[in-house]
């Protein structure tokens, strides 16, 4: 049955409400990770470099799908909030739609620019053709991985995210599968790395797709052809555009850090990257978890305008946040060896750099939880201005401008700091913006009181 958000939630109900989403987060990132293993394994470092120089492109142009999936989110929550299920469901339908339409012509676009791109960060020869190789097979999937991104949300604003979590798995088993069959059995490669990660997307967004078109299904939200109206896609685009912003500048600082490593380092400082970065999705996927997973009964709490329950949760999320910081702190410095040596094992000299860089960069894990759900905080409240604005200076500006400077100030040190100073200069914005709209939206004692003053009235008034 789906769950019902019209209800107090305490804290193991919240954490069983968004664990789903968490677990679905982890095993999105697993993609990649899955990649990276087979990859570094079994083709070569080579390989492993090609398939992170692209990997940031992919991702800019699939974030389509975040940016409607948590903008479309947000909205469908709280229209359903406010009591009016067929106009959320118009809404969902829509925005589904029109994510498959935008995706289709970034996914050609993809296709003409890519081999540009990746020269520009002076890939050649071996590094180039895998590359390539690569970007171009998991391209073609793009409207899938797309709606994937987008479902994801949607799950927990159908009351569903359980189901998101069973059809994460399905994507992922495909994707680990395919690659032990299409690598080690079939010998294809860094293609067939490609093919499997294209075909566990594949399951990833055909599989909801389906399942919502259906009349019967359980959930609150069913799928149905819809004109479009652009008022309320625009306003879901508008909101959801920090999560795009988010991703498109984390992309960004990705290939400015490829860009700078080549330029220090060389291929081995890509491909060491390569393996923090892998493991570090699976850390921060945590975080995204728990924010997406939690921001639909935030924006249903809002449409209600249930300021109790939206203190609650706000409280109850910022603690689990600093708890889990500093618990993943401690275990990337407890797992950076062996969570290294997973990839790089067959390179000592590659694998002890890693690990040293690696202990260097999970300072970031203390403070990265905090922007990310208060980004996806202000989302759920359809504010899509104050979350774009931390998004983008979270990435864009701060980890951006330290990835310029630090290395200039401490060498190669500086690089795998740099986005532990964007996150904290990141952490204290979003704060500030929190402290100064949290009588906007009810955040304040005083607000609880006022709700709960109004409802012992209220029979009287009756």
């Amino acid at each position: 049955m789906a769950q019902d958000m019209n209800r107090h939630f305490s804290l193991s109900a919240l954490l069983k409400f968004t664990f789903p989403t968490i677990c679905m987060m982890i095993f999105t990132s697993l993609y990649t990770v899955v990649d990276g293993f087979f990859v570094s394994n079994y083709v070569g470092k080579t390989a492993l470099a090609g398939v992170n120089l692209v990997w940031p492109i992919i991702m800019i142009l699939a974030t389509v799908g975040l940016m409607t999936g948590t903008g479309g989110s947000a909205l469908v929550a709280k229209t359903r909030g406010e009591g009016d299920n067929e106009r959320a469901n118009r809404y969902f339908s829509m925005l589904v739609f029109f994510t498959v339409a935008v995706a289709l012509v970034l996914g050609a676009v993809g296709q003409v620019i890519m081999v540009p791109v990746i020269q520009l960060f002076g890939a050649e020869g071996e590094l180039l053709d895998a590359t390539i190789s690569y970007g171009r097979w998991v391209t073609a999937a793009l409207p899938f991985f797309a709606l994937q991104f987008a479902f994801q949300v949607f799950y927990s604003t159908a009351g569903k995210p359980n189901y998101g979590f069973y059809v994460i798995v399905a994507a992922g088993v495909t994707n680990v599968v395919l690659d032990w069959l299409f690598i080690c059995v079939f010998g294809w490669g860094v293609d067939g790395a490609a093919i499997a990660t294209a075909l566990g997307q594949v399951v990833g967004g055909a599989v909801p797709l389906v399942y919502f078109a259906r009349r019967n299904n359980s959930s609150f939200l069913r799928l149905r052809w819809t004109r479009p109206e652009w008022r309320p896609i625009g306003k879901a685009c508008l909101n959801g555009c920090s999560e795009l912003v988010s991703n498109i500048a984390m992309s960004l600082v990705s290939m400015l850090y490829n860009y700078q490593l080549m330029r220090f380092i060389g291929e081995d400082g890509v491909a060491a990257y390569s393996v923090i970065g892998y493991t570090a999705m699976i850390f921060s996927a945590i975080f995204m978890g728990y924010a997406l997973g939690s921001s639909p009964l935030m924006s249903y709490q809002f449409g209600a305008q249930n300021h109790r329950e939206m203190r609650s949760i706000l409280l109850k999320s910022l603690g689990l946040i600093g708890v889990g910081s500093v618990v993943m702190f401690l275990a990337a410095q407890w797992l950076a060896a062996p969570l290294s040596a997973i990839f790089v094992s067959y390179d000592p000299e590659l694998l002890d750099f890693t690990v040293q860089a690696y202990k260097l960069y999970a300072l970031a894990f203390l403070i990265m939880g905090l922007p990310i759900y208060l980004s996806a905080l202000f989302t759920a409240l359809n504010n899509g201005v104050v979350s774009a604005v931390i998004a983008f200076m979270r990435t864009l500006v701060f980890e951006c401008g330290a990835v310029i400077i630090l290395p200039l100030i401490w060498g190669i040190d500086g690089i795998w700091l740099s986005v532990s100073v964007g996150e904290l200069a990141a952490a204290v914005l979003a704060v500030g913006f929190l402290v100064a709209l949290r009588n906007k939206y009810g955040f304040t004692r005083r607000a609880v009181k006022a709700q709960e003053a109004a409802e012992l009235e209220a029979p009287h008034g009756e």
